[in-house]
C-alpha cells in the first residue's frame, strides 16, 4: 500500500514538473496549492538573480522575490492568459525591485528610472520583459551615481541629501548651516553640471 502510494507521489511530482506555467497558475487558480509549489520551485532561483542583479543586493533580492511569490499567491486571478506567465511575475518582481530602488532614492535625472510614468504591480506588457532595458537602465544609474562623486563638495553634499537621501531642503539649510536659497541653487546648479557631463552618454 505504501509503495502505491509513493509511487502516486513521483506520478504527480513528474506530471506538475511537465506542465507549463500557464497550465500550473491555471490549476492554482482552482486552488491548486501544488501547483503554486511548482512554480515557486520554478521561478525562485531565476528570480533572485534577476532582482539581485538589478538591485546589487542578493538579501534584499530575496526578500523582494518572497513578496513576489506572495502577491501572486494571493492575486491568482488577477492573471490572465494575455500574456507569458513569465511575464507577468517577472513584471511583479521588475516592479517590486524598482520600488526599492527608488525608496534608497538610487534614482536618476532624465526619467532613467521613469519617474514620470504610472506603473501597477500587475500590468502586463505587449512583449517579454527587456532584460537589456534593465541592464542598460543599472549602467545608467551607475554613471549617474559616479559623476555626483565628482562634484565639488559644496554641490555634491546637497545633492546627496537631497536626491539620495531625500532630505526636505529646509532640513538641508539647518543641517549645513546655510541659507534655504543657497541650498536649492547649488542643488539645481549641481543637477545642470551632471546634466551636461552625461549628455549623449545615456
Amino acid at each position: 500500500m505504501s509503495s502505491d502510494k509513493s509511487q502516486r507521489d513521483v506520478s504527480v511530482q513528474v506530471s506538475y514538473a511537465d506542465c507549463t506555467d500557464e497550465v500550473l497558475i491555471a490549476r492554482f487558480q482552482q486552488e491548486d496549492l501544488q501547483a503554486f509549489n511548482e512554480i515557486v520551485r520554478r521561478y525562485q532561483g531565476q528570480l533572485i538573480n534577476f532582482v539581485g542583479r538589478l538591485l546589487n543586493d542578493r538579501i534584499t533580492a530575496e526578500d523582494i522575490v518572497q513578496e513576489t511569490f506572495l502577491r501572486v499567491y494571493r492575486n491568482k486571478h488577477r492573471y490572465k492568459e494575455i500574456a507569458r506567465f513569465s511575464t507577468w511575475i517577472y513584471t511583479i518582481a521588475g516592479n517590486l525591485a524598482r520600488t526599492e530602488l527608488r525608496r534608497r532614492k538610487i534614482r536618476n535625472f532624465f526619467s532613467i528610472s521613469q519617474r514620470g510614468e504610472t506603473e501597477k504591480d500587475y500590468e502586463i506588457p505587449d512583449g517579454d520583459i527587456d532584460i537589456e532595458k534593465q541592464v542598460e537602465g543599472r549602467i545608467n544609474k551607475e554613471l549617474v551615481m559616479k559623476e555626483i562623486g565628482k562634484l565639488p563638495i559644496y554641490f555634491r553634499e546637497v545633492i546627496i541629501l537631497r536626491d539620495l537621501q531625500d532630505l526636505s531642503y529646509e532640513e538641508i539649510s539647518q543641517m549645513l548651516k546655510v541659507p534655504l536659497g543657497t541650498v536649492k541653487s547649488r542643488v539645481n546648479r549641481g543637477r545642470t553640471q551632471i546634466q551636461k557631463r552625461l549628455k549623449g552618454r545615456i
